[in-house]
């Protein structure tokens, strides 16, 4: 079994909530576009379980974006239940809902990695 590296996890979730976040800033920005289908970043649990999707590059004048992972997560089509005469079924009070959600998984990551931070420098002070 493999040590956690709870700044490696920090990071890879920080990553995780960028996608979201910008995958939900998508849906928003798409909100009254004719035909726009909701989309959603897969759970981190599955991220986590190295359960991602690369992006391929399928012509030279493509830019590889996998290098910083952000671009990597699987996005899925969102399951929504209402959709408009358009034929676009985003939610904006969903969408408002998750962005809150995000803003308080990032802030939580970033308390956590604080406080550990603290501690590791604690530790290598000599505890003082």
């Amino acid at each position: 079994m493999d040590p956690v590296n709870l700044f490696n996890l920090a990071n890879k979730q920080a990553d995780w909530l960028a996608a979201r976040q910008k995958t939900v800033a998508s849906n928003v920005a798409n909100v009254n576009t004719p035909g726009y289908k909701a989309r959603e970043v897969k759970d981190f649990a599955a991220i986590l379980n190295n359960d991602t999707m690369a992006m391929a590059v399928t012509n030279s004048k493509h830019m590889d974006v996998t290098d910083n992972g952000m671009e990597s997560h699987a996005i899925r089509p969102e399951e929504t239940i209402e959709t408009t005469h358009s034929g676009n079924n985003v939610n904006l009070e969903e969408e408002m809902r998750k962005g809150g959600e995000i803003g308080q998984q990032m802030s939580l990551n970033t308390v956590i990695v604080k406080a550990f931070h603290r501690m590791m420098m604690a530790t290598v002070k000599g505890g003082s």
